[in-house]
């Protein structure tokens, strides 16, 4: 009897490596680490494709996605917009972007990079306090807070007076906010709220579909004037449920201008995935006025409904376009190789490259995937900074100082595959500038690693740093 048990471990072995091998879209190395696991633990293997391996989207929904994208073609939104002839280096970076979520770079934007902590939150509940028309709002995190509980409480004062609010949320992040008293209160108030990825029952959710698609996105219009992009949740950067790496640093920054659309367009998407409501018409209305601005702007919008272009492609592009200076800021740094291999060879060709890293990261597995690639961007000349003063969160590269990318996606195959994730590319030396000293400020509070740290690491640290890895391109 135990004979015919091994038998069918290794027939069903052999039918998930075999799916492994067979299954399009993956790159060599995640290929590699799926057979790795699968041979290595039979039972924790199999069960871990089965549950993570591919991306499982119910037919439905994915023709849903593409059939309202389609309708909200970013082409054709964005017909009355000043669209931006990109020359010079920039210019494969804002092509690939293009290629991953079809907005076209538009010029003439005003942006504004409000301060670090908790008074960045303020800018959007005035802009809620004042708004005439709607407000929408899409969130990974909103937590019950401080921040989160007067962000509802202006969105309740602003539905009450007669604007229009919609709040979407992702299931899972916001499932503090969803339980809470707030949520209530914001319904009641008039509040249209919607989840985002809904999970559900959990046991159908995990035969028959991915419970970690999330939306990853933070996105705020308010009457198709103002816009909000960065990597901010709706909560206090204390961050109640993982207080121990506070203060989470973050970035946010304020949009005004035909880019604005854009953001628009992608919450008006999101919210018609989850929504029968059709907010097409939304996308056609005239462009409010906003002040004149000197930043051509870009949104990169990606999703795991379509992965044949990401956001690595023009992060990929913007290095690869790096002569004098390249500035990376992410919490998670588990690329994939293309990206890895792109950022040595910057500094290789002589690019002074500066990467901020968490000294401290809120998720051990990726903490340590992380770490094995620390040797190889330090034997290349990356200059490798650990921030200490809590958990910094935000996501920026900037470029020889004229143009950056920031935004909700780290520089992780999660950000780049399986998330809903939105980010601005930008050119504009001197808002570039204003990104530049940002991050010099990380810098300034961060700990610089060298050769000689990584080489005092113990044996046990090493061991599993590199056996961690081995599942980089599945994080």
């Amino acid at each position: 009897m135990p004979s015919i048990w091994v038998l069918l471990v290794f027939v069903v072995q052999a039918a998930f490596v075999l799916r492994a091998l067979l299954r399009s879209g993956l790159t060599p190395s995640a290929r590699l680490a799926w057979v790795t696991i699968i041979l290595a633990l039979p039972v924790v293997g199999l069960g871990a494709y089965a549950l993570f391996g591919e991306i499982r989207m119910a037919r439905a929904q994915r023709e849903r996605i593409r059939d309202i994208r389609h309708r909200l073609n970013a082409a054709q939104i964005g017909q009355d917009s000043p669209r931006a002839e990109i020359s010079g280096p920039a210019r494969p970076a804002f092509a690939a972007g293009q290629a991953t979520s079809q907005f076209p770079p538009v010029a003439g934007n005003l942006l504004t990079l409000l301060p670090e902590g908790d008074a960045m939150m303020n800018d959007i509940i005035s802009a809620i306090d004042a708004a005439h028309d709607h407000v929408h709002m899409l969130y990974y995190i909103w937590l019950p807070d401080d921040t989160g509980t007067r962000m509802a409480q202006a969105l309740c004062g602003a539905s009450r007076r007669g604007v229009t609010c919609r709040v979407l949320v992702d299931d899972h992040g916001a499932r503090h906010l969803i339980r809470s008293a707030l949520w209530r209160q914001m319904a009641a108030a008039g509040v249209a709220l919607q989840r985002a990825a809904p999970l559900g029952n959990p046991f159908i959710s995990l035969l028959f579909g991915r419970i970690d698609l999330r939306n990853h996105r933070k996105i705020v219009v308010v009457d198709n004037r103002l816009s909000w992009v960065g990597s901010r949740n709706c909560a206090d950067a204390a961050f109640a449920i993982k207080r121990r790496f506070a203060p989470w640093v973050d970035i946010l920054v304020r949009l005004e201008g035909p880019v604005v659309r854009q953001q628009q367009a992608v919450f008006v998407q999101d919210w018609m995935t989850h929504h029968a409501e059709d907010l097409s018409a939304t996308l056609s209305a005239p462009l409010v006025d906003a002040p004149p601005g000197a930043v051509t702007a870009q949104v990169i919008s990606s999703g795991p409904d379509d992965v044949q272009t990401t956001p690595a492609d023009a992060l990929c592009a913007m290095i690869y376009a790096a002569t004098e200076r390249l500035t990376m800021t992410t919490p998670y740094y588990v690329p994939d190789q293309s990206l890895h291999v792109a950022i040595c060879s910057a500094a290789e060709r002589g690019v002074a490259v500066n990467l901020v890293l968490p000294a401290r990261n809120d998720s051990a597995i990726v903490g340590a995937a992380s770490e094995s690639l620390l040797p190889e961007l330090l034997h290349a000349g990356v200059h490798v900074h650990l921030f200490r003063p809590g958990l910094i969160h935000s996501k920026i590269v900037t470029v020889d100082g004229q143009f950056a990318m920031l935004g909700t996606a780290n520089l992780d195959h999660r950000s780049f595959d399986l998330n809903y994730e939105n980010s601005l590319l930008l050119a504009c030396p001197a808002f570039t500038a204003e990104l530049d000293m940002r991050q010099q400020s990380y810098v300034d509070r961060a700990t610089p690693l060298d050769r000689a740290d990584v080489a005092a690491w113990p044996l046990w640290r090493r061991l599993r740093n590199n056996t961690i890895a081995l599942a980089s391109p599945l994080l």
